[in-house]
This record gives C-alpha cells, structure tokens and sequence, in this order.
C-alpha cells in the first residue's frame, strides 16, 4: 500500500512528553490592523497568554503605483518592534507570520518583509486569498461550540473572506477585494460621507459578491457568523444602542439604523459613535456599507460575532502540522486524486528519496523538516503527466505554483514547485536563483536527492529498489556500483546525471567497486 505523505517532526525514538502544553505564536498583518496572538495548546484546545492589537492601516499606505510608502512601513515596523519581546520564547517552529492583502497588492512588498524578517528573525509568509479564508474559518470554527452548516464572513481593510463550512470542513472558499480601508479611500477619501457615497460603495460590494451570491445560496448555512473588527465593531455599537436584542447579534433593521446615524455624521473625521473605538472610527463607514451589501445580497436578517478570526486559525493549523491533520498532506493527496497521479511510483520515489535523505543528512546538515519537502515532491513529481508526457516537469511546477493548495503559503508552494521542474532533465539554474537565498542551498541538495530517486525508480518497479554505496561531503555526492564492467541502465543513467550535475556547478561522483568488494 502506498505511504502516507505526511512525515513526523522528530527521530521515532525521541520521546516527547503529549501531556505538556506547548506554546504558540502568530501574528497576522492585516491591512487595516495588525494583531499579535500567543497561546498554550493542551488538549486540542487553545489558552491564551497574550493578545494584542494595532491599527497599522498598511493598505492606506498603497500609493497609485502600488507602492507601499515609507511611512506606512516605519509604521508596520514600530508595530512589530513592540510584538517582538512576546516572542523571545516561541521556538521558529511554534511561530508563523503571515500577510493578507495589502502584501499581496503591494509591488513593494518584498523590501518590507526583508526588513520585518531581519526586526523579527523569522520568516514571513504572503497567504492567498482562500488560504486566508481556510485559516479564518478553522479559527472561527473552533470558537464556536454548535453543529450546523455556517455562513463565515471576514470584512478585513482589504479583502472580504467568505466561507461556508461544517465542523472544521470549509464546503466553500472565497475572498474578494473589498475591504474597510481600500473602500475608504475609493468611496470617502476626501472624508465626505452622505447617502450617495453610501450607496455607491454598497454598490460596488454587491457587484463584487454577484459572483458568489447563488453559489453560495445553492449550498445554503443554517447560521450567518461575522468575525474580525468591522462586525465586532457593529456588534459593539448596536449592543450600545440598544438596538440588538443581546450582544454580539447584528440584526438587519439594527444595521439600518446604524447606517443612518453615520450618514448624519456628514464627515469621517466626525464620527463618533458610542460602543465605537475612535482608532476604527475613520474606517467603519466603509466597513459598514460592506456588510451592508453583504446583507442584501445574501437575504439575511441577522448575523452574530464570533472571536475567533485569522490568527486563531493559524495557531490552530500550527497545532495540526506534522501530523495525520497536516492540511498541506491533505492538499497534495487531493491534488494527486484529481491528477490521476500514478501512487505506486509515487511512493516507490518517496520511499527511495527517505533513504537517501537518511544517509546524507547529518554530512549536509539536513533537517526532517526539510525532508518533508522532499517527501511532497516525491509523490507529487508526475503531477504533469496529466497535462502532457513533454515537458512534463514544468507543467507539474506550473500546477504547484498556481494552485490553492490549503496550508501552504506562497513561498512554501514555490519550494515544493522547483523540487518538481527540477526533478528531471537539465538543472533550472534560473529557477533556483530566483529563489530567496537563504532557501538556495538546502533546496539544491533536496533537488540533487529527488533527482537520483527518480532515476534509481527508472524501470517503476513493483517496489523501491536497494540503493547504491552513496555519500556525501560537503556539496558533493558519491554513488559507488558494484554491477561490474558492462554498462546498465542505472550506470547509464548515472553518467548523464554527472553531466546535468557538472553543468549545473554540483560534483557527483560516480565509482565501480570490484564485484565481491
């Protein structure tokens, strides 16, 4: 039977201890704010040790151009200064930041998440769209305790997140391009506000929810929840007015009145609202005439808050991680359903590239983490061959590049995209040194791995053939045979390797041991 393709994190024999808590960290840097979330992870459940949130306001810093200013990058920066002494000890592996909107528009991004990563000493990772809408739903998922099928929505400063799920299982993914910060500046950015400028962002959210609007009504939810600052905020207001029959609900004719009273307003700058933070109060408008959209487009009469958001799920996946509930082994397995990936050979690679892994980890200075890479690949690396037998190494990097692919972020797709078109054929020198350095190194040697694995399961035998004397020092690698003088297919093989090997700049030795040695 094939494997599995999930890995464990740590030697089978280290002993752990289940009952301990461990310590998690997240931080989400969201475009209208950025939030800061530590917590004890006991018995599937989440304790929380600190909590803290900013308004940075990043997508307000987006220029014409799609550039983020200077200013709004000192301020994304100050706001992380003051998260950093939560974090000094949550090991790298219990840490995960990651970026929503703002970072995706931004042309610039890449020079703020350099100078985060070096603030912060750990990675950075830009989330798509519906994998921001996976992590808010398992986040919310867990904060409620009831059955049913809900309607999950997220109003961020950039983007709208949509789902429609049961018990941790999202039925439907979606995220639009609508947000309280970006609408602010399309709709109010002189800081007027009346009925017209209302009805014209309202309008506008309608058109971007027309392409979800019968879908998601086909697939229908027994419970509209809202999650994030612009509900909570409304909640908040409607609580403060009385016009809720109890706190946390958002009913339809509430969200009326509440919009009348910030059309009387008649400025931005002169909102004032009780139950309303003035920190939010600039944006809340446009906040507001979202969700009305929302509303209207999906007949509701009322909609409660729930806690739980974006950085509870991302701890919650966290926790998953390395294990039977790794989303991202969960992906690659639909994935390879849907492909029609050939598993046997699949696992025949995986089980191969382990063993080579194994024998060369501690003279490259390997860790499992990284052979969990080296596992995906292997099972996805045919992935191609459903689009064409040509080329079919890029074609699989192109799918694993593109696709969604739940859990795993932007960087990590890349990764997993290069060990694919890098599998066969001529070293993608261009390919690797597009990748970021600090991942250069490592991936090569995952590469070089895959490659031989590859080649060794050339024939696709019914099982993964023994593996060759194999070593390794420094950037070099050793094959020794013992098949005598007449060439095989395996020495064969091996020679052009050493010749894809040496035109890339990596040493692969190949040596004939004497029969009997």
């Amino acid at each position: 039977m094939p494997k599995d393709i999930s890995l464990p994190i740590a030697d089978a024999n280290a002993e752990s201890d289940s009952s301990a808590p461990q310590r998690f960290a997240a931080i989400d840097l969201g475009s209208n704010s950025f939030h800061l979330l530590v917590a004890n992870y006991q018995h599937e459940r989440l304790q929380v040790v600190a909590r803290l949130g900013e308004k940075v306001q990043l997508a307000a810093g987006l220029d014409d151009n799609g550039l983020l200013s200077e200013d709004a990058m000192q301020r994304a920066l100050d706001c992380l200064g003051r998260f950093a002494p939560f974090l000094s000890d949550i090991t790298n592996a219990n840490l995960r930041i990651v970026g929503t909107n703002a970072l995706r528009d931004a042309d610039n991004s890449q020079t703020f998440i350099e100078r985060a990563e070096a603030q912060l000493g750990h990675a950075i990772e830009i989330i798509a769209g519906r994998e921001e809408a996976r992590l808010i739903y398992l986040g919310a998922a867990h904060a409620l305790a009831e059955n049913g099928r809900r309607l999950i929505v997220d109003i961020g400063g950039g983007s709208t997140e949509f789902i429609i799920g049961e018990a941790f299982e999202p039925k439907a993914l979606e995220s639009l391009r609508m947000g309280c910060v970006t609408f602010s500046r399309r709709f109010f950015a002189d800081g007027e506000l009346n009925e017209k400028r209302m009805r014209r962002a309202e309008l506008a959210a309608l058109s971007e929810l027309a392409n979800i609007q019968r879908p998601y009504q086909r697939l229908g939810w027994d419970d509209p929840v809202g999650s994030s600052g612009t509900i909570k905020a409304a909640a908040s207001v409607l609580h403060a007015y009385g016009d809720t029959p109890h706190e946390g609900l958002i009913t339809h004719s509430g969200l009326k009145k509440l919009r009348e009273r910030l059309i009387k307003c008649k400025q931005l700058d002169k909102v004032e609202l009780d139950g309303l933070k003035a920190d939010r109060a600039k944006v809340f408008p446009a906040g507001i005439a979202i969700l009305e959209a929302i509303f209207e487009a999906f007949d509701l009469t009322q909609m409660r808050y729930s806690d739980g958001a974006l950085r509870e799920g991302v701890l919650y996946d966290m926790a998953g991680r390395n294990s039977a509930e790794d989303s991202r082994s969960k992906s690659l397995e639909s994935l390879k359903r849907t492909y029609d990936v050939d598993t046997r050979q699949g696992a025949n690679v995986a089980d191969t590239a382990e063993r080579l892994f194994h024998e060369v980890r501690h003279a490259w200075s390997l860790n499992l983490d990284q052979a969990r890479y080296l596992q995906w690949a292997s099972h996805v690396h045919e992935i191609g061959l459903a689009i064409s037998h040509s080329q079919f190494h890029r074609h699989g990097a192109y799918l694993l590049e593109h696709s969604d692919l739940a859990g795993f972020s932007r960087p990590e797709q890349r990764q997993l995209a290069f060990l694919v078109r890098a599998h066969r054929r001529k070293f993608p020198l261009k390919e690797w040194q597009a990748l970021p350095k600090a991942q250069q190194e490592v991936t090569a040697k995952l590469a070089r791995l895959l490659r031989l694995a590859v080649l060794l399961n050339h024939s696709r035998p019914e099982t993964a053939p023994p593996l060759p004397a194999i070593s390794a020092d420094a950037d070099s690698l050793t094959i020794t045979l013992t098949n005598g003088d007449e060439p095989t297919l395996l020495s064969t093989d091996l020679e052009q390797e050493q010749a894809y090997m040496q035109a890339a700049g990596f040493k692969l030795t190949i040596k004939q041991a004497a029969l009997g040695e």
